[in-house]
């Protein structure tokens, strides 16, 4: 047999022996974590385990192609290739399974994501970027099938920009485009419309990019056959291979136990996707799963007995071990005698684990234990008290949910004493919940001086006789500037290039700045906000386009799962400074003319939603998000490309302030807040108002996350007592939680002397034509009634009933 490693480098058999077997020591220590931490979820504690056994050659092969710069968007497979990269250790791995809220101890998330998510440091402590050049790079991980692919193609895709821009410090980022995006996915998961669209856009862009299928025949249950057309999914994927005459992807096919073809085929790939740029797919097959899919069941249920066999005889971690012992690297004694000192290994870094991860619980039970007591011996209610204290006595390692449950609960028992021991007890409550609930809700937006929110307002300046242009050549020429001003920034979207997006906000901008800056894309919106998410983690300041706001819905999961939550879920490791562009409101038809505000506030917290009336508003808008590092969405008004504004002297520099409101119309009798294009009605409604002596006060919301960060509604409503919220968005929707930001957050309810209310679309989808949108949405006489039905019953003798 040829026992070659089959790579570039020629070695001694001595060198070539300790390789191997370095090697078969990382797949045993991995394989062992896999067991014990199983047996760890089956033991109570911990919740839920999930891991990668069964893939631990290929991964072996995939880490010694790895080079610094590269990045990983993986699943929740691969810790054998962490654990070969020095990244993850068996402790590591612990801590994650007990979800450690530590980050020293817990690197990967301090117990935000389960077991098997992996990611490293992107920022310094103070936020700047590290040199992303000299390590080794994983995004954080998703568990949400395919969830990982389109974030890879702009992973990718940054090196193939860094290569090509001009003027841009890529040091901290690229060494001229020579890096490789490396994703890995399961066989099953290939069946995803995020898998598919992914492979045909890099195809497309031709970016470099390696993708390992690992395939072990199934999908939870679910054998290959309704998985992949063929059963075989590097078959069905046929069609992408490049030839002589067309580009496309490179095909590899490689069994995931053979050592050496593994070693090869990875090597090949990372060289061709590393100097040519062309994306490659390798598909590893004959892979096994010994623990099947995860700790919440058994394989055993759903594999033949045949099958079961046959997985325990071609287990890659066998079979190399068979092939280390023919080829006579070593003695069945060596590998035995290594197999046990691992095993110690981990046993001892799980218990090291456990023990850390209740070295806080300890000192916090003796405490409330001796609280408890305490406030037992001055309570009428000892019994109660006491018994909540000896539970806790009982429970040796509380969970801290356990921990403020008793706490709490003793508390109510207290209900009306007064007496030191209570108040201890309390002072304790209190803090503790103060101290532990950031552990868990922190950092879901940049917490620094940074933030976006602490950009200062700018104002457009105008001279005297300023003209007036339609609202998109204000947005145009600030996109110049700030394309003139940021070498790293970009914008991608359909139709968004050669003509300029289909308002022409972007009109010419590619004639200037190229065709890689100002891009047109393949209508995919997956892959749209997958590239600029891939980009931003890169150091790019990307613009990804959707062309229309009810196509967001199309890239939701990305936007969701990923983009909005990548802070949070990184514990601040990592940031993702994308800007998604898209228009919408008050179009004509069912498909262009959908408000879903309500849907995208409540998926996208850690976004911010900026949903400006004109576009100064929206430019200014842009201006301050090129300051921060946060994403947001901006929702450009439809119908205001060719509405009339004027035009600032100060393109470019000008900022929208995100969180404030603004007050577009001083009144004294009720407060109307809107947004967006619905704004305008509201405007027109306040006007006719006036007429019949109503005086209302009209607030534009601007942003809609955050919303009125410095409580200027309620200041409002302090003043007419009286709030009307009016919306193009479906009952319940976005009114609603701006009504409740007012009433509940900023306490605006106490100085109301009338019911608030809210005016927004029909429940269904806007009908076709200007009459449909007159009678799916709100018009001016909407508002103008609603308000006057509003003063009618406050007072009416000066406001007889109107219909």
């Amino acid at each position: 047999m040829d026992i070659s490693p089959k790579t570039s480098n020629d070695i001694s058999f001595d060198d070539f022996k300790t390789q191997i077997l370095s090697d078969y020591k990382i797949a045993v220590l991995s394989r062992t974590c896999s067991l014990l931490g199983r047996k760890e979820v089956l033991t109570g504690k911990a919740k839920f385990g999930i891991f990668g056994d069964g893939k631990e050659l290929p991964q072996l092969a995939m880490a010694k192609a790895f080079k610094n710069g590269d990045w990983r968007s993986g699943y929740y497979r691969d810790q054998t290739f962490m654990m070969a990269l020095g990244l993850l250790t068996p402790k590591d791995l612990f801590h994650s399974l007990y979800a450690t809220t530590d980050i020293e101890m817990e690197p990967m998330s301090a117990g935000r994501q389960m077991g098997g998510h992996y990611v490293t440091y992107s920022l310094n402590e103070d936020g700047s970027w590290k040199n992303l050049t000299q390590q080794k790079n994983s995004s954080a991980d998703i568990s949400c099938t395919a969830g990982q692919m389109p974030r890879l193609l702009g992973l990718a895709q940054a090196s193939k920009m860094y290569r090509k821009l001009k003027n841009v410090d890529a040091s901290k980022f690229s060494d001229n485009g020579n890096e490789v995006a490396w994703g890995t996915i399961g066989n099953a998961s290939t069946s995803e419309g995020m898998f598919l669209e992914t492979i045909n856009a890099a195809g497309v862009l031709q970016v470099p990019m390696v993708i390992s299928i690992w395939d072990d025949d199934y999908g939870i249950s679910v054998p290959a056959e309704y998985h992949a057309t063929k059963e075989d999914i590097s078959e069905m994927l046929s069609g992408f291979e490049r030839t002589s005459e067309k580009p496309g992807f490179e095909m590899l096919k490689v069994k995931g136990w053979d050592y050496t073809a593994l070693m090869h085929a990875y090597e090949n790939a990372s060289d061709i996707a590393r100097e040519e740029h062309v994306p490659v797919v390798i598909h590893v097959t004959e892979l096994t799963q010994p623990q099947g899919h995860s700790s919440s069941g058994s394989h055993e249920r759903y594999k033949s007995k045949e099958r079961l066999n046959w997985e325990r005889e071609n287990d890659c971690n066998k079979r190399f071990r068979e092939w280390i012992l023919e080829t006579g690297i070593t003695s069945e004694e060596e590998l035995s005698a290594l197999e046990k000192n691992i095993t110690k290994q981990v046993r001892l870094a799980k218990k090291e684990a456990w023990a850390e991860y209740l070295s806080t619980h300890g000192p916090h039970r003796k405490k409330l234990i001796a609280l408890l007591e305490a406030a037992a011996h001055k309570s009428p209610n000892k019994n109660f008290i006491s018994k909540i204290k000896n539970d806790l006595i009982a429970n040796e390692e509380p969970l801290k949910k356990e921990m403020a449950q008793a706490a709490r609960r003793a508390i109510r028992y207290l209900i009306g004493e007064t007496h030191p021991q209570k108040e201890e007890l309390v002072n304790w409550t209190n803090n503790f919940l103060q101290d532990t609930q950031p552990k868990y809700s922190a950092d879901l937006y940049n917490e620094g001086p940074n933030r976006a929110t602490n950009i200062p307002e700018i104002k457009p300046i105008y001279e005297d006789g300023t003209e007036e242009v339609d609202g998109r050549i204000i947005l145009r020429d600030n996109f110049e500037k700030l394309f003139e001003n940021n070498p790293n920034a970009l914008v991608f979207g359909e139709d968004t290039g050669n003509i300029g997006d289909v308002n022409q906000g972007l009109e010419g901008l590619q004639n200037k700045f190229g065709k890689d800056r100002i891009a047109d894309t393949g209508i995919r919106e997956t892959t749209i906000i997958g590239q600029g998410t891939g980009m931003a983690l890169r150091g790019l300041r990307p613009i990804a386009e959707i062309q229309y706001l009810d196509y967001i819905f199309y890239a939701l999961a990305t936007l969701t799962d990923d983009v909005a939550c990548l802070r949070y879920r990184t514990f601040g490791k990592q940031k993702v400074p994308l800007i998604v562009r898209t228009r919408g409101h008050r179009l004509e038809g069912i498909w262009h003319s959908g408000s879903p505000m309500g849907a995208l506030i409540h998926s996208l917290r850690g976004m911010y939603i900026l949903s400006p009336r004109n576009m100064t508003q929206a430019a200014g808008f842009y201006n301050t998000l090129m300051k921060t590092d946060e994403p947001a969405l901006v929702i450009e008004s439809l119908n205001g490309y060719r509405l009339k504004e004027k035009k600032p002297q100060n393109l470019g520099d000008f900022c929208t302030p995100i969180g404030k409101v603004e007050t577009v119309k001083s009144g004294t009798d009720i407060t109307l807040v809107s947004y967006g294009s619905t704004l305008r009605i509201v405007e027109q409604a306040a006007k006719e108002l006036l007429e019949v002596g109503i005086d209302a006060e009209v607030i534009d919301a601007q942003t809609l996350l955050p919303f009125d960060i410095y409580h200027d509604t309620v200041k409002s409503v302090e003043k007419t007592s009286r709030l009307v919220v009016i919306d193009e968005d479906v009952p319940g929707g976005c009114s609603a939680y701006i009504l409740t930001e007012i009433l509940e957050k900023q306490g605006a309810y106490q100085f109301l002397d009338s019911a608030p209310h809210t005016i927004s679309a029909k429940a269904h989808r806007p009908a076709y034509g200007s009459d449909g949108d007159y009678f799916s949405k709100p018009n001016t006489e909407d508002v103008f009634e609603k308000v006057y039905a509003i003063m009618h019953e406050s007072d009416p003798d000066s406001f007889p009933k109107l219909r």
